[in-house]
């Protein structure tokens, strides 16, 4: 074979090769534009395809996330509106909240928000399944993407390489006919003395034509082989190859594109539901509904007849009606009904008294009045003394525990269902004469009768109160102390409401000015530790319901403390608060713990504050008791808010009574805390975290989620205060 015949069939397989893929490219792209055929007909129509397709489902996702976190927004949505119109139903359905039409308008209004909220987790529901469809379409997308990626470049990159060797080959060929032309023709260049040397000796010109003549003809075979096989690659590449992978590729785009504008399609509808479905629950079509619409519901409110309806609703409350008042003279003053008498006995005297009016004494309680009241300690069957007041001057009923209301001003009690009170009787009232006169003139001596026997400790021979300092009406737990004289102390100043004849107890007075007030007057005497003694303990030691350092330190913070940031929060100074708890266990009763003058805490009432949580923590039975610590926990969890506070109330009104007196003072106090929250950013809750683990202390292998019902507990009492404890009872 010439070098003639060997180009000439290397024209014509690439020739044949050219013109039998042009039939197969026009019939793959029927029906598009040239310029698109030829760019998908090209080398880069694979590329361009695949490049396509990653855009495609690239588009899919962003779409499928936006609608997935929508949804997440929507359900979020719907919950807590749903949620929300829960929890303000069941408070306007409280006592505490209007009845009548507005009360009638508010359920509807929220039964609307409710199908507001349905509507939303119904669309909500429909964006979570179009996201999971589109992830799904765009994952098939990828990898079908993937898979004709491989198969197409494949096919294009071993065409590229055996072209790439057959102009190799051609290269070696064209080289070879050159020699082979010089050769033949006498060409001597590179010749010496017209013989060729080698290492097998020198070679003829004849020889050496023949030779190259020879690796001419192999080298024409091989080119001749590889342009063969290159065109049939070629061939098939554009016949079959790429217009598969270009088609598939279409179809993938295609199916891609058309399942995200689908699913476009449906979020705009469930858009134009989720409007058209709200309209209709707050304005609903006249024909066939019997729901009222949003602004029916509003018009529907009548205040001037729910005003009426709720003042007859009070008409059976009503008090009796009282006689009016009406003078009259006294026997004694007038001088015509005036006989000759003689100095009277005293007991004489006090039997002329004129007794009070049935009219003005409290009416008995009626069946189911205090069935939620803690019953008293006292003894039924004693005297009653004066209202809310025991003979020793102190008692449970008295405001705020015992403690001044420090320019706080009175509050009305609660309903006698909420209320802890312990005057309905004393054990140590005298039988006979409570109201005889037990400080005579000077010279005279004081009459006393003797108090009937009590099932409290024998107290028939308890002590008066001008045995001592004023003293907490006798309790179960009380021990009892003989009188030692019955002149008080040289140490203790009686104060004026003692000069006057009549018992009371510094704790209870309510003077004008805060200013004014006495703390409790205690005798001092050495080793009489504070902290780390029970209440039960202090209470039969030094007579006081509620301990001296709990009243000092809530009488400074409601002087100084109410406004000052972050109180209870922030920490005193340590070494203030070991002097002032080393001062009470010294003499708690010294006057320089008289906590109205500032100096004594050294203008530091943040280490009051700590004195005072310093003093819970270290009594032995923290103040709710570990006994009622499970009870309490257990009522925390109650979800219903009502129920919980009941629960709670009924263990406060369990406790010990020194516990009693001490939580309703320090409650009291913490309210006007809250009162201040404005100021001092304390709100119940903060309260609640800094006192719960600190009044309920932990049990041995509590769980460590108790300290969450720890404050709830404490959050409960805070925000339920005047319903727990009656300011005034």
């Amino acid at each position: 074979m010439s070098l003639g015949d060997t180009g000439a069939v290397a024209s014509e397989l690439g020739l044949t090769g050219t013109t039998s893929t042009a039939p197969a490219s026009a019939t793959q792209n029927e029906g598009l534009s040239p310029q698109v055929q030829d760019v998908l007909a090209s080398e880069i129509g694979i590329s361009v395809m695949l490049n396509r397709l990653k855009q495609s489902i690239a588009s899919a996702k962003e779409f499928s996330q936006f609608l997935k976190k929508r949804s997440s927004l929507e359900d979020e949505h719907a919950n807590s509106l749903k949620k929300l119109c829960r929890l303000s139903q069941d408070n306007m359905s409280r006592s505490e909240s209007r009845g009548g039409s507005f009360a009638k308008a508010y359920e509807d209004m929220m039964a609307i928000h409710e199908r507001m909220a349905d509507n939303g987790l119904q669309f909500s529901m429909s964006l979570h399944q179009m996201a999971e469809d589109l992830q799904e379409l765009a994952a098939v997308a990828e990898k079908s993407r993937k898979g004709w990626k491989v198969n197409g470049l494949a096919a294009e990159h071993k065409v590229v390489e055996l072209e790439t060797a057959m102009r190799k080959s051609k290269s070696k060929y064209d080289a070879l006919a050159e020699e082979y032309d010089r050769a033949r023709t006498g060409d001597t260049t590179g010749r010496q003395g017209g013989k060729m040397f080698g290492f097998k000796g020198h070679k003829s010109g004849a020889q050496h034509e023949e030779d190259l003549l020879r690796k001419a003809q192999a080298a024409d075979q091989d080119y001749q082989s590889k342009v063969q096989v290159a065109a049939t690659e070629r061939s098939e590449l554009l016949s079959r190859t790429r217009p598969e992978t270009v088609k598939a590729l279409q179809d993938i785009v295609k199916e891609c594109d058309s399942g995200l504008v689908l699913q476009m399609q449906k979020f705009a509808s469930f858009n134009e539901k989720l409007v058209l479905s709200n309209g209709l629950s707050i304005s609903p079509l006249k024909s066939g509904s019997d729901m009222p619409s949003l602004r029916e519901s509003v018009l529907a409110i009548d205040n001037d007849k729910d005003l009426n309806e709720y003042l007859k609703e009070q008409y059976s409350r009503m008090p009796p009606k009282t006689t009016p008042p009406k003078y009259e003279r006294n026997p004694l003053i007038d001088p015509t009904q005036r006989g000759p008498t003689t100095t009277p006995a005293y007991n004489q005297s006090q039997q002329q008294l004129p007794q009070i009016p049935s009219s003005v004494q409290p009416p008995p309680p009626g069946p189911g009045m205090f069935q939620n009241t803690r019953s008293g300690t006292f003894s039924s069957d004693a005297l009653p003394g004066p209202p809310n007041q025991g003979s020793f001057g102190h008692s449970y009923g008295q405001s705020t525990s015992s403690i001044p209301m420090l320019g706080h001003p009175n509050r009305p009690s609660s309903q006698p269902q909420h209320e802890r009170s312990f005057s309905q009787g004393s054990t140590v009232a005298p039988s006979s004469g409570l109201g005889t006169q037990q400080y005579g003139g000077r010279g005279s001596t004081p009459q006393q009768a003797q108090p009937p026997a009590s099932r409290f400790n024998g107290s028939a021979n308890a002590p008066s109160s001008r045995d001592g300092p004023p003293q907490l009406g006798a309790l179960s737990f009380q021990a009892y102390q003989p009188p030692t004289s019955q002149q008080p102390p040289s140490n203790y100043t009686q104060l004026p409401s003692q000069q006057g004849g009549q018992v009371a107890n510094p704790l209870q007075q309510h003077p004008p000015q805060a200013r004014q007030q006495s703390p409790p007057i205690v005798a001092p005497t050495s080793a009489r530790p504070v902290f780390g003694v029970s209440l039960s303990r202090l209470y039969e030691r030094d007579g006081l319901a509620v301990p001296m350092v709990v009243y000092q330190c809530i009488q400074a913070v409601d002087l100084f403390g109410l406004n000052v940031e972050g109180i209870y929060r922030l920490s005193g100074s340590v070494p203030h608060v070991n002097k002032l708890k080393s001062q009470f266990d010294t003499d708690s009763g010294s006057p320089n713990l008289d906590f109205r003058n500032p100096e004594n805490f050294f203008h530091d009432v943040n280490s009051v504050a700590g004195l005072l949580k310093q003093f819970f923590r270290d009594l032995p039975d923290p103040l709710l008791t570990r006994e009622h610590y499970t009870a309490c926990v257990e009522a925390a969890k109650n979800e219903d808010d009502i129920v919980r506070r009941d629960s709670l109330h009924a263990i406060i009104n369990n406790l010990p009574d020194p516990n009693y007196a001490t939580l309703r003072a320090l409650t009291l106090h913490l309210h006007r805390v809250i009162e201040n929250s404005a100021a001092n950013r304390m709100s119940s809750q903060n309260l609640a975290i800094v006192f719960g683990p600190t009044l309920m202390g932990t049990l041995p292998g509590a769980n460590i989620a108790d300290a969450g019902w720890q404050v709830r507990v404490v959050d409960t009492i805070l925000q339920n205060t005047y319903q727990i404890f009656d300011e005034d009872d």
